[in-house]
C-alpha cells in the first residue's frame, strides 16, 4: 500500500520544516530495512506468467484490449541538518495494475496480491469495471495501432547504483557538505539525498512483454545566512538536477563544469555534480544577498542559466502543449491551454525563429528517459515548436486520433501499480543555438540586463499563458559585464511575449538539464519526474519587478 500524505508529512518534517527545502518527492510503499533494497526482484519468467494470467483473465471475461504493469518502486531519502542526521526513509511498493477496454470503454483494478489467482481477480474486476463504465461513456477508445514488442528489456546506463553505497557513506557526504556550509560562514543548512528505482515490467495483448529498471538520483540543500542585527535572512538552493543517474554523478568530473558569465561566481553542473563546491558557492553568495542592492523596476534583458531557465519551460510549454490539458481534460484540477487546436491552427509564433522546443524521452541521463512509456509504447524524440510555430502536441495512444494521428509519442505513465497510467510530460528542451556562442559573448551584447540562476518562486494563470518567475541569484548586466549582485527579482510575461523576446541561445557546449523531480498531474493526483535540456539563453526587453515593494 501507498504511505499517506499524513504519514509521509510525519515521516519528513524534522527534516523538512522551516529549512526551505524544495517541494518533497513523494514517497510510496513501506517502511522497510535498507537493506531490502538491495534483494533482488521477481524473475521475469514469473512476471511473465503472472501477466498472462490476467491477460488470459481479461479476454475471457470480455475484454478487447488488456495490459499488466507489475511494479516494484523503491525509494530512499537521507535527510541532514548542520550536524545531525534528522531521517533515514526507505520504502518499498510492490503490486499489480491491470488496464482493459471493454464495450469500449476503459476499466482498471490493481493488486497487492501478486499470484495468478490475485492478478485473474483483478483482471475480471477491470473488466467489470469497464462494462460499467460504458453505460454512460459517450464515445468509445480509439486505440493508436501498437505492434507488440516481444519479450525485450531496458535498463538505465547507470554506473552505481545508489542503494548499493552504504548509508554511512552517503551520510557522511552529506554531513561535510553541512560542514563546509557552516565552516564557510552558514547560519543554517540542510541536505538531502533522495534515491528512486523503479522495477516496471508491462505486458499486453498486443503481444508485448517489456522489462525495465529506471533510476534517478536527486542531492540537493538550504543555505541560509542571517544578519543578527536586523533580523534578515537570505537563502539560496542547490543548483544540482535530479537526474536519471546513479550515485556516479556525486562523482565531480573537470569536463562536467560549466561556468557562468565572468563575474558571477555560478557554475553549473552536467552529468556529475559537486556537492562541496556547490555549498561553498551557496553560502558566499547567501552572504552577499544580505547585502545586495534591490533591482530598480523596468526593462531588462534577461540572460537566463539552464538551471533557471528549465522550470519556465516546464511552465509555459511543457504544460500548455500536454494535449489533454489543450482538450479540456484537465481543466478541473490545474486548469487548460491557451495553445488550443484552433489557436494552433493559425501558425501564430509561439516564439521567435530560433526557438526549437523539442520533447524527448530517450535522452540518457535525463528524468524522463526509458526504453518504453506505461502503454508499451518505444519511447521517442519529436517536436513541438519549430522554428517558433507550434508543429505537435504530447499524446497517448487513445489521444492520436483527436489530432489526426495514428501513433502515440509514447508519453504514458504511472506513479505506481496502483494508479492508471495517463499522459505525462515527457522531456521537453530548448535547443542549444546552431552557431558556437559562449555565455561571455551572449553577455557582452546586453546594454542593460540581470542574469538569473536557479529556479525559485513562480506563479502561471490556469491557461499557462501569463507568468510570473524568480530566481535563486541575480547579477545586474550593465554595458556587457557583470556589475554587482542584485535582489527581489522577477520577471513577469505571457508565453508568447517571452518566447518571441528570445534573441540568442548559447551553444551545445553549454547544453544542460533543470529536473522536476516531482511534478504533478491529474485527479486523483500521480507525481512525475522529467528532465529540461537547455543552454544559457538571452531574452529581450522583458518587464522585470521588485518583489520586496509594497503595494499602495
Amino acid at each position: 500500500m501507498f504511505m499517506n500524505r499524513r504519514d509521509f508529512v510525519g515521516l519528513t518534517s524534522l527534516a523538512a520544516g522551516a529549512l526551505f527545502l524544495p517541494s518533497l518527492p513523494s514517497f510510496g510503499g513501506e517502511l522497510v530495512d535498507p537493506a531490502r533494497l538491495l534483494e533482488p526482484g521477481v524473475d521475469v519468467a514469473v512476471k511473465k506468467r503472472l501477466a498472462d494470467a490476467a491477460l488470459n483473465a481479461a479476454k475471457a471475461a470480455g475484454a478487447t484490449y488488456a495490459d499488466v504493469r507489475i511494479g516494484r518502486y523503491l525509494n530512499q531519502g537521507i535527510f541532514t541538518r548542520e550536524k545531525q542526521v534528522q531521517n533515514i526513509a526507505s520504502t518499498e511498493s510492490y503490486g499489480a495494475g491491470v488496464r482493459v477496454i471493454a464495450n469500449g470503454t476503459w476499466g482498471f483494478a490493481a493488486t497487492n496480491s501478486v499470484t495468478e489467482a490475485g492478478m485473474a481477480k483483478a483482471a475480471q474486476l477491470a473488466v467489470q469495471i469497464a462494462k460499467a463504465n460504458s453505460k454512460v461513456q459517450k464515445e468509445q477508445v480509439k486505440l493508436a495501432p501498437q505492434k507488440g514488442h516481444g519479450e525485450v528489456s531496458w535498463k538505465a546506463p547507470i554506473q552505481q547504483n545508489a542503494f548499493e553505497v552504504p548509508i554511512k557513506d552517503k551520510v557522511d557526504l552529506l554531513l561535510a557538505v553541512n560542514a563546509k556550509a557552516m565552516d564557510t560562514g552558514a547560519s543554517f543548512v540542510n541536505s538531502v539525498l533522495f534515491q528512486v528505482n523503479e522495477q516496471k515490467y508491462f505486458a499486453s495483448t498486443d503481444g508485448s512483454y517489456i522489462d525495465q529498471d529506471i533510476h534517478r538520483i536527486w542531492p540537493t540543500f538550504g543555505v541560509t545566512a542571517i544578519d543578527r542585527a536586523s533580523g534578515k535572512f537570505r537563502t539560496r538552493q542547490a543548483l544540482s538536477s535530479p537526474m536519471g543517474l546513479g550515485y556516479e554523478y556525486l562523482t565531480p568530473k573537470a569536463a562536467d563544469k560549466v561556468a557562468g558569465p565572468t563575474g558571477s561566481d555560478v557554475v553549473g553542473y552536467k552529468y556529475s555534480y559537486d556537492m562541496l563546491e556547490d555549498v561553498a558557492a551557496a553560502t558566499k553568495q547567501v552572504k552577499q544577498k544580505l547585502t545586495a542592492k534591490s533591482v530598480v523596476p523596468g526593462k531588462y534583458d534577461l540572460v537566463l542559466d539552464p538551471h533557471h531557465l528549465g522550470l519556465t519551460i516546464h511552465e509555459s510549454v511543457g504544460h500548455p502543449t500536454e494535449l489533454d490539458r489543450v482538450l479540456g481534460y484537465e481543466a478541473n484540477f490545474a486548469g487548460t491551454s491557451f495553445a488550443t487546436l484552433e489557436w494552433k491552427a493559425k501558425n501564430l509564433p509561439y516564439g521567435s525563429k530560433i526557438v526549437n522546443l523539442v520533447a524527448d524521452k530517450t535522452q540518457l541521463g535525463s528524468l524522463g528517459a526509458v526504453g518504453y512509456d506505461d502503454e508499451g509504447v518505444k519511447t521517442k524524440r519529436w517536436d513541438l515548436i519549430k522554428d517558433g510555430i507550434l508543429v505537435d502536441y504530447q499524446k497517448t495512444r487513445d489521444q492520436a486520433h483527436v489530432v489526426g494521428q495514428n501513433e502515440s509519442d509514447g508519453c504514458s505513465y504511472s506513479q505506481s501499480w496502483q494508479d492508471v497510467q495517463f499522459q505525462r510530460m515527457p522531456n521537453v528542451s530548448l535547443q542549444p543555438g546552431k552557431g558556437k556562442l559562449s555565455v561571455d559573448e551572449l553577455v557582452k551584447d546586453v546594454e542593460k540586463g540581470i542574469y538569473i540562476a536557479g529556479n525559485g518562486s513562480f506563479s502561471i494563470d490556469q491557461q499557462r499563458y501569463n507568468f510570473q518567475f524568480g530566481g535563486q541569484v541575480f547579477y545586474a548586466i550593465e554595458k556587457g559585464k557583470i556589475t554587482e549582485m542584485l535582489e527581489d527579482v522577477a520577471y513577469q510575461a505571457n508565453t508568447q511575449e517571452f518566447w518571441n523576446s528570445c534573441s540568442a541561445i548559447c551553444d551545445e557546449s553549454d547544453y544542460r538539464f533543470m529536473g522536476a523531480f516531482n511534478d504533478g498531474k491529474g485527479q486523483p493526483s500521480q507525481s512525475s519526474a522529467v528532465s529540461h535540456g537547455s543552454a544559457t539563453t538571452r531574452f529581450n526587453g522583458v518587464n522585470v519587478i521588485n518583489t520586496a515593494r509594497k503595494i499602495g
